[in-house]
C-alpha cells in the first residue's frame, strides 16, 4: 500500500505500491508471475515487499553454502531483535515522534516566552522557513534525522508565536487546543487499532477528494482578502462549519499514517525509517492544532 501521505508516497520509502493512493489511476493486466505488467516486482515471485529477501539466492562470491547442522544451529537460535536485523518496531516510531514532539514544544515555549505579544513577523519567517525544510524533508530520498527536527524546531518556533497571539486575545485558548488535539489523535488511534476506521481504496479517495477541496477553498479566501473581500471563513456558521473539516482532515491523515506505519513494521522496513514516520505523524498533528486554535477562536470570538 503507498500512502496518500506525501511524506511516505516517496519513492524509496517504506509503502507498497498498490495504485489507489492517487487519481485517475488504473489497474495493470496480471504478469504471468502474479504481479501486474510494468511493476518493478513483475519478475519477483517473492511478492512486492521491497524489504523482503529472495530465499536460494546466489551466494556472495566464495562463500560456500551452509550445511545441515549449520542450519540447524540457525534455527534454534534464538530470534533477532529489531538492534540484529535494524529493522523498525513501533517502539521506534514512538522513540522518534516523542524526540520530534519535544523539539516543537521546546521551540514553542522559546517563542511564547521570548517574543512579544505581537510577534507576527517572526512567526510568519518561522512559517515560511519550516515550510521549505518540509518540502525538501518529503522530496528528499534518504532519511534526513537533523532536517526532521530543524522542521520540528522552526515549526515549534511558529506554532509558540501564533499561540501566544491567540492566548492574549482568548486567554486560556492555548490549553484548550492542545487538549482538543491530545483528543482528536487518542480518539483515532482508539477507532483505528478497534477496526473502527478502515484505510480502504474509497475511504482514501472520498478524503484526498474533500481535503484537495478543502485547500482550494482555503487559497481563494486567500487571495480574496488580497483585494479586501471576506468570504466568512473566519466567522460564524460557515466559519465553524470549515473549521470542523480542518479538524476532520486532520483525523483522515492520521489514519493514513497508522495505516503506513502498521504496513511499515509489517513488510520490515529499516530502523531509520522511523524518523519518516515520526515526520508524517508530526505534520498531522501541527495541522489538527491549528484547525483546533483557529476553531476554538470562532467558537470564541464574542467572548
Amino acid at each position: 500500500m503507498r500512502s496518500s501521505n506525501p511524506v511516505f508516497s516517496r519513492e524509496g520509502s517504506f509503502t507498497r505500491d498498490s495504485g489507489y493512493a492517487g487519481f485517475g489511476t488504473t489497474q495493470q493486466a496480471p504478469h504471468a508471475g502474479g504481479q501486474p505488467t510494468g511493476s518493478p516486482y513483475a519478475n519477483n515471485p517473492y511478492g512486492n515487499n521491497p524489504y523482503a529477501q529472495q530465499p536460494g539466492a546466489q551466494q556472495p562470491h566464495g562463500q560456500q553454502p551452509l550445511t545441515a547442522e549449520q542450519l540447524a544451529e540457525m534455527y534454534q537460535a534464538p530470534s533477532a531483535g529489531p538492534l540484529a536485523t535494524g529493522r523498525m518496531t513501533l517502539d521506534d516510531v514512538v522513540a522518534r515522534t516523542a524526540m520530534t514532539l519535544l523539539t516543537l514544544v521546546a521551540a514553542g515555549a522559546v517563542a511564547w516566552f521570548a517574543l512579544p505579544d505581537s510577534g507576527y513577523g517572526a512567526a510568519i519567517v518561522a512559517a515560511f522557513a519550516a515550510f521549505v525544510v518540509g518540502m525538501v524533508i518529503s522530496f528528499k530520498r534518504s532519511v534526513s534525522p537533523p532536517l526532521i527536527l530543524a522542521y520540528a524546531g522552526l515549526e515549534g518556533f511558529f506554532l509558540g508565536a501564533i499561540t501566544k497571539v491567540f492566548n492574549t486575545i482568548w486567554p486560556g485558548i492555548a490549553i484548550q487546543a492542545v487538549l482538543g488535539t491530545a483528543a482528536v489523535f487518542g480518539a483515532i488511534l482508539i477507532a483505528y487499532k478497534s477496526g473502527r476506521i478502515r484505510v480502504t481504496p474509497r475511504y482514501t479517495r472520498i478524503g484526498l477528494t474533500i481535503a484537495m477541496g478543502f485547500l482550494g477553498l482555503l487559497l481563494i479566501n486567500l487571495v480574496a482578502s488580497f483585494f479586501g473581500a471576506d468570504m466568512g471563513l473566519r466567522s460564524g456558521p460557515l466559519g465553524i462549519a470549515v473549521g470542523l473539516v480542518g479538524v476532520a482532515l486532520g483525523a483522515f491523515f492520521l489514519s493514513l499514517d497508522f495505516a503506513a506505519i502498521e504496513e511499515a513494521i509489517r513488510q520490515g522496513a529499516p530502523q531509520q525509517e522511523a524518523w519518516r514516520a515520526a515526520f508524517g505523524l508530526t505534520l498531522s498533528l501541527v495541522w489538527i492544532y491549528i484547525e483546533m486554535l483557529r476553531l476554538i477562536a470562532i467558537l470564541r470570538g464574542d467572548d
